[in-house]
């Protein structure tokens, strides 16, 4: 009889648990929709396929046990159900885009690598919450993000704002988070999990920002401001990602979910905070 009355106290109590828990979850949303705020899953990326950026990663996106990570890292953000995802690519070339995402549709049990992650995580995200189209935001704008180091490079040259902070930051920027810096070493062994998770800590978004751009404002010739400059298009690139962003019309019903490299991932987290319109989940909760 004992053992009875605790299977029924215990069954109890999880049901309570249980609702109690979705009714958090409710009154979350329903403060969100209050709020008038549409929530936003923020996702910082390194690039699966062939990139210009200054940092590459390891990666074979056509590798069988890699495909098969990126489908279960896809179910993972799924979860979040957007009703609209925003991917690294100019709006300009949208139709050609979903196209692929069109004929994706017809034979998913294929991913589409032809984008790199924007295909093989972007169209299946899509294709689960039965989206009929996904959309591009990003903007391009060309800039020197290694100026610094041709100065640094440069007998003739002389860095005259700040060398020892930008040679600080250029050398050991992790240097107060040795755990990080471990994994960030160990980067190209861990799982892509564990990769995205790593991106997307807020320490390593702040690492991202500050090798892309930050950094440079370290970095002068005489009185002038060539590193400034340049980290300011950079900055105005992801300004106008944002007003991109801002471009598709939505509503409170809506959540939208952003995949794009780690630094505009760094930026966007900036201005979306600040925003009235929109309100950031945890991306490491859909990361789990």
């Amino acid at each position: 009889m004992k053992k009875l009355f605790f299977i029924l106290l215990i069954c109890f109590i999880s049901c309570r648990n249980e609702t109690s828990n979705k009714l958090i979850k409710t009154i979350d949303e329903h403060d969100s929709q209050k709020a008038g705020k549409i929530q936003v899953l923020n996702v910082g990326f390194f690039h699966f396929g062939t990139t210009s950026d200054a940092n590459k990663v390891d990666f074979d996106e056509n590798n069988l046990k890699e495909q098969k990570e990126i489908r279960q890292l896809s179910e993972l953000l799924a979860a979040f159900k957007p009703t609209i995802i925003c991917l690294e690519y100019t709006p300009e070339i949208d139709d050609k885009i979903n196209e692929g995402y069109i004929k994706f549709l017809e034979n998913p049990d294929k991913l589409d690598t032809e984008y790199g992650e924007l295909s093989m995580v972007g169209y299946d995200v899509a294709r689960m919450n039965s989206l009929e189209k996904v959309y591009g935001i990003d903007n391009y704008i060309g800039y020197n993000y290694s100026v610094g180091d041709f100065i640094e490079n440069s007998p003739e040259l002389i860095n005259a704002i700040d060398p020892k902070t930008y040679l600080e930051l250029t050398n050991n920027p992790l240097k107060e988070y040795p755990e990080l810096e471990a994994k960030n070493k160990n980067f190209d062994n861990l799982s892509l999990l564990e990769k995205i998770k790593l991106t997307n800590n807020p320490v390593m978004l702040d690492y991202s920002l500050n090798t892309n751009a930050d950094k440079l404002f370290y970095v002068g010739i005489d009185d002038n401001f060539v590193g400034a400059d340049q980290a300011a298009l950079f900055y105005q690139r992801n300004m106008r990602i944002f007003s991109n962003l801002n471009r598709i019309k939505m509503t409170v019903d809506d959540r939208v979910l952003i995949i794009m490299g780690s630094a505009h991932t760094a930026m966007l987290r900036e201005f979306i905070s600040r925003s009235p319109k929109f309100e950031m989940v945890n991306t490491l909760d859909y990361l789990k």
